[in-house]
């Protein structure tokens, strides 16, 4: 790949598209940092080198134009502090204030631009947009892989304005190796972990997954759909009745290339969705009605990390349960740990999606395992085998 590491930005203005898209709370303060931490190290590449830096993101999904809500402002004290130095803001990305601070910008100096979103043309990858933002720098480099399955000006159209002076930064490059060593060059035995709510989100990566993996492992509400559609009584559990088909074909097509598809034995139980709810561990062919399913079971977590230590590449996707409450993330903490072990044991393992970001981070693990991307929907469609326009855009 093309890589900042090619060349040296002395006295350059380098433009960074990186992904600051973390959440905030109800104060406006940063819950999760993790993206903006992965940026540094491209930040910090080319200011070492003499250059200074244009960062370019964007913030939630303003609808209607600037929203302070959606305001990039408010992270700047907590980036100004992880960089250790002092954070410039242009409060319009393309408008005077951004053009007078970047063309008065010095060597060693960062200037933030305003949310991108707030702008239409960003979402629409808009030429002309673009086109003002490239002219606010001498290169361009795309370090963002969480927003680079999306055609928008500043991930796939800024580019073209750069024919020579386009790069990959680091995230992104350690992002494509990543998912590509997962994907086409797994040391086997490799089990591939899916959780989360629906089957239809997860389809076509498990469908592409079917001809690598050996064990596929399914968790999290999904089960739930699989289970429906081998005629089980489910109770109140979460459920897609239009996908069981689906989920009976998948069953069906890992038969047929010899993929071991791994179900909950045992489930945690709760008659509501709530962390005070009533709640009992029951094999999951003794589910009863007004009861639903919110946490795989003790025997399901003892025999997933026998799986997952015996695997050599692992990847995770997607929570085993309603981790966010305290009696039902057991399941998904079982697994963030048994990755983290199988990775002491030297296996390669790649968590990603946001809730299995934050569930390898709530527990202290994030340095553990070898890899967390910080793409969700951009590493599910690399995934599935898509092309994404942001990195096509750098390499042709």
């Amino acid at each position: 790949m093309k890589t900042i590491d090619l060349r040296s930005f002395a006295g350059k203005k380098v433009l960074i598209r990186v992904d600051f898209n973390v959440p905030l709370d109800a104060e406006l303060h940063i819950t999760d940092d993790t993206r903006i931490r992965a940026s540094l190290p491209t930040i910090q590449k080319v200011l070492a080198d003499g250059g200074s830096v244009i960062l370019m993101s964007h913030l939630g999904r303003p609808k209607d134009g600037p929203n302070p809500a959606f305001s990039l402002r408010h992270l700047v004290p907590h980036f100004s502090q992880l960089l250790q130095s002092p954070i410039l803001f242009a409060d319009d990305c393309i408008g005077a204030q951004a053009v007078s601070l970047s063309a008065s910008l010095q060597p060693g100096s960062v200037l933030l631009l305003e949310n991108l979103r707030f702008y239409k043309e960003e979402e629409k990858g808009n030429a002309e947009f673009a086109s003002k933002l490239a002219a606010l720098g001498d290169v361009y480099v795309n370090d963002a892989f969480g927003t680079a399955h999306r055609a928008h000006a500043s991930t796939a159209v800024m580019a073209q304005f750069f024919p020579v002076e386009r790069y990959f930064g680091y995230l992104m490059a350690k992002e494509v190796e990543s998912a590509t060593r997962v994907m086409n060059h797994a040391e086997h035995p490799f089990t591939a972990i899916m959780g989360g709510a629906k089957v239809s989100d997860k389809i076509l990566i498990i469908e592409n997954l079917l001809d690598k993996v050996h064990h596929l492992i399914i968790g999290g509400g999904m089960a739930f759909t699989f289970f429906k559609s081998q005629g089980y009584e489910i109770g109140n559990s979460i459920c897609e009745n239009d996908k069981l088909d689906l989920a009976s074909r998948v069953l069906e097509m890992a038969k047929e290339k010899n993929v071991q598809v791994w179900l909950p034995s045992d489930v945690v139980l709760a008659n509501a969705f709530s962390n005070d709810a009533e709640t009992q561990v029951v094999d999951v062919r003794q589910i009863q009605p007004g009861w639903m399913g919110l946490d795989i079971g003790p025997k399901t977590q003892a025999a997933y990390r026998q799986i997952i230590l015996a695997s050599k590449t692992v990847l995770w996707n997607g929570p085993m349960g309603v981790f966010e409450m305290e009696k039902f993330k057991t399941g998904t903490s079982s697994i963030a740990q048994a990755c983290a072990e199988a990775t002491q044991k030297g296996a390669f393992t790649l968590v990603g999606g946001g809730d299995s970001v934050a569930a390898i981070n709530q527990n202290g693990l994030g340095n553990a395992v070898s890899f967390v991307s910080t793409g969700g929907g951009a590493l599910l469609e690399f995934m599935e085998g898509k092309v994404l326009p942001g990195i096509q855009a750098v390499l042709s």
